[in-house]
């Protein structure tokens, strides 16, 4: 005869505040959603940040975010958001699934784009700890840091 015990049903207990990781559809409005993510994410786990941080923060996203959309996502396509936000730092990445790298173009009068990675320079310089890309199995990441304060 076998003994069968009664097993008690696995619980995920979820996680205080909201998540920091947000999964996005390659499609222009993503870029607001992702906005509103870093914001309410910063907003709960690290209440005591300067605004201007948070807004530094909000724009590297947001030019993160647009620049997967435009050039590192085909249509039916998803990208990933992730962050990660204390006292002292708050480093953002974005996942998309196309390997090309970011590129700087040359400075132009003409064009109304192209200006996301000086952006990038200039928030993650002298505020920061840089920004990069780096390669994975399925695509690339391409992440910014910010001192908080």
């Amino acid at each position: 005869m076998i003994e069968r015990r009664a097993t008690v049903p696995a619980r995920c207990t979820p996680a205080v505040g909201p998540p920091s990781i947000l999964l996005l559809d390659g499609v222009p409005q993503s870029a607001r959603h992702a906005r509103d993510f870093v914001r309410e994410f910063i907003a709960y786990h690290v209440p005591g940040a300067p605004e201007d941080h948070v807004e530094n923060a909000i724009l590297a996203t947001s030019e993160m975010v647009t620049n997967a959309i435009r050039y590192g996502t085909e249509p039916g396509d998803s990208l990933r958001v992730e962050i990660h936000a204390d006292d002292v730092r708050t480093r953002i990445e974005v996942h998309d699934p196309v390997r090309r790298r970011p590129r700087s173009r040359p400075k132009s009068d003409e064009r109304d784009r192209g200006r996301g990675l000086i952006i990038l320079d200039a928030l993650c310089g002298p505020h920061g700890t840089g920004w990069g890309v780096k390669d994975i199995p399925l695509g690339k990441v391409v992440w910014a840091e910010l001192k908080t304060s």
